[in-house]
C-alpha cells in the first residue's frame, strides 16, 4: 500500500540528521548598525537576512535565544542572548560584534590604564576591548560557538512541523486504508504520489527507488516548509543560509557516492567504447564533473532564495531611501506580487533540489547495456517508412 513509503523511522532520521548538521554549520553576517547612521538599505537587508543571536519578530519585538560557549579555561557556559542588548553588546568577557562573538581582550585594559588617549583614537568607533589589526581584521580569540541562533531556531520549528505532517499522513493512509484520503493526508497524498512516480521511478528505477524515497521526501518537504516559513515577517532566512544548502548537497552527494556501482565509476574515468586518447582527455573533465555536482546544488538553492528576500526587502527599502510615501504604493504593489512568485520559487526550487538529487542516484545505480547502445531502435525504423 502507499502508506509503506513513509517510513517514519528513516525520515525521522534524515531530519534529525540534517537538522544535526545544520545547526553547527550555520554562518552569521554584519547585521548590526550604529544607532545614530543614517538609513543604508544593504544594512538594513543584511540585518534581515542574516543568522543572529536572538530572533526579532518585528522592530523592538524580540525572543532572546540560548548562547552556548566553549572555552578551554572556562568549559562551556550557558546564557541567554538578551545580556547582549546594551551599549557595548558586551556580557562579562564576551562581545558580540556583527554577530559573531569574541572574547575581550584584556590587554586593551592594561594599555586604556596606562596611555587612554591612543585607545581612544584606535576605538573610537569600537568596543574598546576590541582588538584589531591595520587591515581591520578581527584579532581577538573566539570561543567556540554552539548557539541556539535564529536559523537554528526555525530549523527545529520546521522540523516538529514535518514531524507532526508526517505522522497525521501515515496516520491517516492506515485509518483510510481503501477509503478516499481526507484531511492532512487529502493534501499531501498527492505530492508525495508525484514525488515517487514522476521523479524516484522514473529517474532511479521502479526496483530501486524504495530505498530512496524517505531520504527524496525529507528533502523536498524540508526545503519547501523552510522556504515558506521564510516567507512569514520575521520569518528566518534558513534556506538562504549557504552552509544549509551546503549540508543539503553534501548529503545528496554521499548518498550518490556510497549508492554508486562499477558502471558509474566506469563511466567516468575510463568510458566505454572511447578511444583511449579521448578518455585520458574526458577522465579529468568527467572527474570535474562530478564533483561540482553538490555545488551546483548548493549554490542553485542558496542564490534563489535569497535573491528573492533581496528584492522583496530592497522594494521596501526604497520607501525609506525617498523619503517619502508617495513611493509607498508602488513599492509596496511590488514587493507584494514578488512575494506572490516567492510562493511560486519556494515550491520549484524544492522540486528541483529532489528532481536533480533523483537523477544522481539513478545515475549512480543504473545498470548500462553497452551491446545494445549503437541499435537503431525498431520503432524508428517502422516510422520512416
Amino acid at each position: 500500500m502507499l502508506y509503506n513509503i513513509l517510513d517514519l523511522k528513516k525520515i525521522f532520521t534524515s531530519l534529525l540528521f540534517i537538522a544535526f548538521l545544520g545547526s553547527f554549520s550555520t554562518i552569521q553576517a554584519d547585521n548590526t548598525t550604529p544607532k545614530d547612521a543614517e538609513f543604508n538599505v544593504g544594512e538594513m537587508i543584511m540585518h534581515h537576512i542574516a543568522d543572529t543571536h536572538g530572533w526579532e519578530f518585528a522592530h523592538g519585538v524580540e525572543l532572546p535565544l540560548p548562547v552556548i560557549l566553549y572555552t578551554p579555561d572556562r568549559g562551556l557556559e550557558i546564557f541567554s542572548s538578551s545580556k547582549f542588548h546594551n551599549d557595548t553588546q558586551q556580557y562579562d568577557r564576551y562581545l558580540l560584534h556583527h554577530n559573531h562573538i569574541y572574547i575581550a581582550d584584556e590587554q586593551n585594559e592594561i594599555k586604556k590604564s596606562i596611555n587612554d588617549t591612543t585607545i581612544v583614537e584606535e576605538k573610537a568607533t569600537e568596543n574598546e576591548n576590541l582588538n584589531t589589526d591595520e587591515q581591520g581584521k578581527i584579532l581577538n580569540v573566539a570561543p567556540l560557538d554552539f548557539s541556539i541562533t535564529k536559523n537554528v531556531a526555525s530549523m527545529f520549528v520546521s522540523v516538529l512541523m514535518l514531524f507532526l505532517v508526517f505522522i497525521n499522513v501515515r496516520r491517516g493512509y492506515i485509518r483510510n486504508a481503501g477509503k478516499a484520503p481526507s484531511g492532512v493526508q487529502s493534501f499531501f497524498e498527492p505530492i508525495i504520489v508525484f514525488i515517487r512516480d514522476d521523479i524516484a521511478i522514473p529517474f532511479i528505477g521502479a526496483k530501486k527507488h524504495n530505498r530512496y524515497m524517505p531520504y527524496l521526501l525529507t528533502v523536498f518537504f524540508f526545503i519547501w516548509f523552510n522556504n515558506m516559513l521564510g516567507l512569514l515577517p520575521g520569518g528566518a532566512n534558513l534556506t538562504g543560509n549557504i552552509a544549509v544548502t551546503m549540508v543539503l548537497a553534501l548529503l545528496t552527494f554521499a548518498i550518490t557516492m556510497v549508492s554508486s556501482n562499477l558502471n558509474y565509476w566506469k563511466h567516468i574515468f575510463w568510458m566505454p567504447g572511447v578511444p583511449v586518447p579521448m578518455k585520458l582527455f574526458l577522465a579529468p573533465i568527467e572527474l570535474v564533473s562530478m564533483l561540482s555536482k553538490p555545488f551546483s546544488l548548493m549554490i542553485r538553492l542558496f542564490a534563489n532564495i535569497t535573491a528573492g528576500h533581496i528584492v522583496i526587502l530592497s522594494l521596501i527599502g526604497l520607501i525609506f531611501v525617498f523619503k517619502t510615501v508617495m513611493v509607498a504604493p508602488v513599492s509596496v504593489a511590488f514587493a507584494l506580487f514578488i512575494n506572490a512568485i516567492e510562493l511560486f520559487v519556494a515550491l520549484m526550487q524544492a522540486y528541483i533540489f529532489t528532481l536533480l538529487s533523483a537523477m544522481y542516484f539513478g545515475g549512480a545505480v543504473e545498470e548500462h547495456d553497452h551491446d545494445h547502445a549503437s541499435q537503431i531502435r525498431e520503432p524508428d525504423a517502422v516510422d520512416l517508412h
